[in-house]
């Protein structure tokens, strides 16, 4: 008889700690959209059009997912001047979506949707929408940090787990984005 002995497969404390986080996250937005759905019943609810840009903004969430894809792809394969150009347009797009968020939110205000002062569909999509753009600031922010140890000499080190971490994270926020997106389409 063979023994065999199941060697158990440990976690990296990093990779842990963004399932946690992760799980903490999804049930934050979980309890917004909770809410949005049981005020949108009281009376006195207000609905908003969504700005065109967020539309656009969806897309180049998509697009920077399917580069943060490819540049994890490429670091594993040691393929580091695409890794890097893959980074950087990462990178790019992240700071575009936000960028696109904020003139999204000046269309808002331009129509007249503010933040307070009014009971609807407004304030929620404010908070809600700009609680995930702090999210993918965080994510650009350590992207950007990934970008510079990329093109650093001082780093050349080829652990994956990093490249991973943010890789499963702005896949995180681009699959959150699309899900908040859906929501305020659907809810409107």
């Amino acid at each position: 008889m063979e023994m065999v002995s199941s060697q158990r497969q440990k976690v990296h404390p990093h990779k842990f700690t963004l399932w946690v986080a992760i799980g903490s996250i999804i049930m934050m937005f979980a309890g917004l959209t909770s809410a949005y759905i049981v005020k949108g019943s009281l009376p006195g609810w207000s609905t908003v059009e969504m700005p065109q840009i967020f539309f656009y903004s969806t897309g180049v969430m998509l697009l920077s997912s399917f580069t943060m894809q490819y540049a994890l792809k490429s670091f594993k394969e040691r393929k580091m001047n695409l890794y890097r150009k893959l980074l950087t347009v990462t990178a790019v797009l992240g700071v575009l979506f936000i960028v696109m968020q904020v003139i999204g939110f000046k269309q808002l205000t331009d129509t007249g949707v503010f933040l307070h002062g009014g009971t609807g569909a407004g304030q929620f999509l404010y908070i809600i929408f700009g609680l995930h753009a702090v999210h993918v600031l965080g994510g650009a922010i350590a992207l950007l940090i990934m970008f510079f140890k990329a093109f650093s000499r001082k780093f050349r080190n080829y652990n994956a787990v990093p490249v991973e971490v943010i890789s499963t994270y702005w896949h995180f926020v681009d699959a959150l984005w699309l899900y908040l997106f859906i929501f305020f389409l659907i809810k409107r």
